[in-house]
């Protein structure tokens, strides 16, 4: 009877582990400025959600860095235009601009680098995008952040 009871319980805990809501990603950055996934799907349980960020090519980052930055679809291009004068020392964002949710650091070749952000700063009925701001990439590198 209590064998029985235990296998129950592990059961329970491994089924209800699996139900647990997967609340990061990590997401590779290549040289031929690719995101390894154009959409991230973020569970409304979640009250945290990690992105790691990693750069599977060989260039460095002056050269062929990656970030990720997280803001409403409507600001994204703004965000990148204004973060061309910030340089790549300040990771090619403006400081301070209030339109960022979250971002990495700006990464070279077999970099890495995650952020965690609190997902109530999100509302479920506004499109949200995530891009590089790194100069021109925004062109290739930008995907989709859902509330589901």
């Amino acid at each position: 009877m209590f064998a029985k009871l235990v296998a129950v319980s592990l059961l329970t805990l491994a089924s209800s582990q699996l139900m647990a809501a997967e609340c990061k990603t990590t997401i590779d950055s290549t040289d031929q400025m690719t995101f390894s996934t154009k959409a991230i799907e973020i569970d409304k349980s979640c009250k945290t959600f990690t992105v790691e960020l990693t750069h599977s090519g060989s260039l460095p980052k002056n050269v062929m860095g990656h970030n990720w930055v997280l803001s409403k679809e409507a600001d994204m291009q703004p965000i990148a235009t204004d973060g061309l004068t910030a340089g790549i020392d300040k990771d090619y964002l403006k400081e301070g601009d209030a339109r960022i949710i979250a971002h990495t650091k700006l990464i070279g070749a077999k970099e890495k680098d995650s952020v965690t952000f609190d997902v109530s700063k999100l509302n479920a009925a506004e499109k949200y995008g995530f891009f590089c701001s790194f100069p021109g990439h925004i062109s290739m590198m930008k995907g989709t952040v859902t509330l589901k």
